[in-house]
């Protein structure tokens, strides 16, 4: 009977193989997911670009498949002095994204630096690995 439950296992994921249809439990079988916390600080007056930028991001690493599709939170806030500032939590599929990331998100990157500021000793951009605590 076993025998039987294995060549059946074995025969509907040949006909899944080559089929072309992927499962993304095996296909990324080896990602290590890490959720990052990103702060940005706009510059005055780019607060509607970089909230636009923001967006463009997440909806290109998604359309990529470099990120999680949860957790996933963009929050705004105001500093001590009332400054804008955007807080973005989410999580890459993989640990080695950012360090090997696609050109298209790269430009993204850059376009997103040149819109921020530093403020109190932080960086305009700032990203902290972060550990998911509660779902």
């Amino acid at each position: 009977m076993r025998n039987h439950v294995r060549l059946r296992l074995a025969v509907a994921l040949a006909v899944l193989v080559t089929s072309g249809v992927t499962i993304p439990l095996l296909a990324n079988a080896t990602d290590i997911p890490e959720t990052v916390i990103v702060t940005v600080r706009p510059k005055a007056g780019a607060e509607r670009d970089l909230e636009r930028v923001m967006a463009n991001h997440w909806a290109t690493a998604q359309r990529l498949n470099l990120v999680l599709a949860e957790p996933h939170l963009r929050i705004q806030a105001k500093d001590a002095e009332g400054k804008p500032y955007l807080v973005e939590i989410f999580t890459w599929r993989d640990e080695d994204i950012p360090d090997n990331a696609p050109a298209e998100i790269q430009a993204i990157w850059t376009e997103m630096n040149r819109l921020v500021e530093a403020r109190h000793g932080r960086p305009g951009l700032e990203i902290v690995p972060g550990t998911l605590v509660t779902k």
